[in-house]
This record gives structure tokens, sequence and C-alpha cells, in this order.
């Protein structure tokens, strides 16, 4: 009885060494490939900016769980994050640092025109 059930067992198992293994296969277009690239680093950046301590708590200071960010984010279509991600790379990173500098210049040319500082000394 054990011969019989082991070549029985052994037939079955060359039979089934000649049928071919299914695999599907497609052609993934240039966009599609391209689309999965961007999420991905679409998604790097906004996790960058949102992993920064000062994000997370301005996120806490206003009763938002970081979590739950991380989540919705995570929910947004290749569209949103595009957008989103473009949005975080042209914010500036520390304010208008540009319009900070140009008042302190502008406030030191007045109180050097009145007299009092003398920033531009005249040398003898």
């Amino acid at each position: 009885m054990f011969k019989r059930l082991t070549v029985l067992v052994t037939c079955v198992a060359v039979l089934n060494l000649g049928s071919p293994l299914v695999s599907q296969a497609a052609v993934i277009g240039t966009l599609q490939a391209a689309g999965q690239n961007g999420r991905v680093a679409d998604l790097s950046t906004i996790s960058a900016a949102l992993a920064r301590s000062e994000v997370r708590e301005q996120m806490v200071a206003l009763g938002v769980e970081p979590a739950r960010v991380e989540g919705r984010i995570a929910a947004l279509t290749d569209a949103e994050l595009r957008t989103l991600a473009g949005q975080m790379a042209d914010m500036p990173a520390g304010g208008d640092a540009l319009a900070i500098i140009g008042i302190v210049f502008l406030v030191l040319l007045i109180l050097e025109a009145v007299g009092v500082i003398d920033i531009f000394k005249k040398f003898p």
C-alpha cells in the first residue's frame, strides 16, 4: 500500500513539472512609472517637513494629532500630493527674511540721516 501511494504521488509531481507556470505581464507606460516615482518623492518631501520638531509642536498646540495628519496625507491623490509638495517647496523657510533685512536697512538709513547714529564715518 505504501509503495503504491509513493508511486502515485511521484507520478502526480512529475506530471505537474511539465505544466507551465502562469504569470501575468503588462507594459507600464512612462507616465504611470513616473507618477509612482513622483508620489514617493512628494511623500518624502512632505514627511520631511512634518518630521521637524517645530512643526510637530505647532500641530499639538493647535490640537491636531500627528498620526492623524500622516494618515490623511497617505490618503491624498497624486495630484493633491504634487500640489502640496510644490506649495511646501515654494514657502520661505524662515518667513520673509528679505523684507526684514530691508526694514532694518531702512531704519538704519533713517537714523543715519537724522544724526542719531553715525554708521558711515568719514576717516580723516
